[in-house]
């Protein structure tokens, strides 16, 4: 997995009010859940990081594991959610979840499609339904994206995440879900019947 540095400072005030006065100076709020509980739920510790640094974390397919410096601080995290503004698509908030080497986490990786499918070579047309497959594992066993060989798949056809597996990678994605499928098209149609 791909490693980005970020840095941040602690916030002090909290709420709608603050937060403004952040953005306008070009720095996002953030949260970091990590190990430290009350009353048995996570406890979020408040921080505010610059656009320019998160931006790259954001506007990307790929997954990265982030090292964060919080006031000199260092921490390890991925990123869990991010908040856009509803209507102009602005950065609002983002959340970020610590991780360590031995405690499993769940993160969606991209799908890779791998081989010519039997189906497209027939003239059939390539769906893919889904760009990230769910998986649970330390985040060190969690590769950059998941390769799925497609090469055999045939018109009518599809790939769920039941017909798969990957090692040391539990699938969190539900089973039913259609990875990829191929589509009929006039021209498999037509060169199914001139077989036939």
């Amino acid at each position: 997995m791909k490693e980005i540095k970020i840095s941040g400072q602690k916030r002090e005030a909290n709420g709608k009010k603050a937060a403004k006065e952040l953005r306008k100076e070009g720095l996002i709020p953030c949260n970091l859940y990590g190990e430290a509980k009350q009353d048995n739920k996570p406890v979020a510790f408040s921080f505010a990081s610059p656009m320019a640094e998160l931006r790259k974390l954001i506007y990307t397919p790929h997954i990265y594991i982030v090292e964060l410096t919080i006031d000199g601080e260092k921490h390890l995290a991925v990123m869990k959610e991010i908040q856009f503004h509803p209507t102009t698509d602005a950065v609002l908030h983002v959340d970020f979840y610590e991780v360590n080497e031995t405690k499993p986490i769940v993160m969606g990786v991209p799908v890779k499609h791998v081989g010519l499918a039997q189906g497209v070579r027939d003239g059939g047309r390539m769906n893919k339904s889904i760009r990230k497959i769910n998986v649970r594992a330390p985040y060190t066993q969690i590769p950059e994206t998941l390769e799925i060989d497609v090469t055999e798949l045939r018109v009518g056809k599809s790939i769920k995440v039941a017909d798969l597996s990957f090692e040391g990678l539990e699938l969190v994605t539900p089973k039913e879900v259609v990875v990829c499928s191929i589509k009929a098209t006039r021209n498999s149609i037509q060169a199914a019947q001139s077989e036939e």
